[in-house]
């Protein structure tokens, strides 16, 4: 076996025998990665409580043909922010579910990393509405997706939008009205999360159109996965 860094963010984890556990990383370098950690259910494990969702670590592992071998496990950063509010726990664990459905196994995806690392960051700086749709839509993109907001998906009209036909591409003017209406307000701020004005984007406060994007942009990713997140029914549950 070889031995070899990652860093990477933990996903997910699963009890493993009698102390260890399987953690599903998202890395940097070998998109994801399954390994076991020795004995990290024990309470002296030396870094049991580093390998915890959504910890952001640097892996020293030994690669295996299956499962690899954690070794030594450093926090980069904890995101306590997060960990000390259900809510926003609750909303990054829906990030740590979507990235876990996109990425493949032992592929690198540089950019799914630096995005999930950074919407992380995000949502533990500031508790705002928009994070965790603004990295839904980012997914999409990235996976070649991206949902047309700039004019009429049919059409090409840039007035008027008044739909969200994600199925069919995006956005529907008045006169091609397709899927659940969509204010104005909405429409503005979906066009700067895509139109590389995230920052703005983010400042919004919660409002019936951060719900409405939120629902929207939740929705849209399930389609493309074609599956539910668990972890927003939780959220929508509580």
């Amino acid at each position: 076996m070889s031995l070899y860094h990652e860093r990477g963010v933990v996903l997910r984890t699963y009890k493993l025998g009698e102390a260890d556990r399987i953690v599903t990383f998202l890395t940097r370098d070998r998109g994801k990665v399954r390994a076991v950690a020795k004995g990290v259910r024990k309470t002296k494990s030396r870094f049991g409580g580093r390998l915890e969702p959504p910890s952001h670590v640097e892996l020293l592992l030994y690669e295996g043909r299956e499962l690899d071998i954690v070794t030594q496990a450093e926090t980069l950063d904890h995101f306590g922010p997060l960990r000390d509010d259900y809510e926003r726990l609750s909303r990054a664990v829906s990030m740590l579910e979507a990235a876990d459905h996109v990425v493949q196994e032992r592929q690198a995806n540089p950019r799914l990393y630096r995005m999930l690392v950074g919407a992380l960051q995000a949502l533990a700086s500031r508790d705002t509405p928009l994070v965790v749709p603004a990295f839904f839509l980012k997914v999409l993109s990235l996976e070649g997706y991206r949902p047309q907001v700039d004019e009429c998906a049919l059409c090409g009209a840039e007035d008027g939008l008044v739909s969200w036909a994600i199925e069919e591409g995006g956005l529907r003017c008045s006169a091609h009205r397709q899927g659940p209406a969509i204010s104005p307000e909405a429409v503005v701020v979906l066009q700067r999360i895509l139109g590389g004005q995230l920052s703005d984007a983010l400042n919004e406060p919660p409002s019936p159109h951060t719900a409405e994007i939120d629902h929207l942009a939740t929705k849209a990713l399930e389609h493309h996965l074609e599956r539910r997140l668990r972890s927003v029914a939780t959220l929508h549950r509580s």
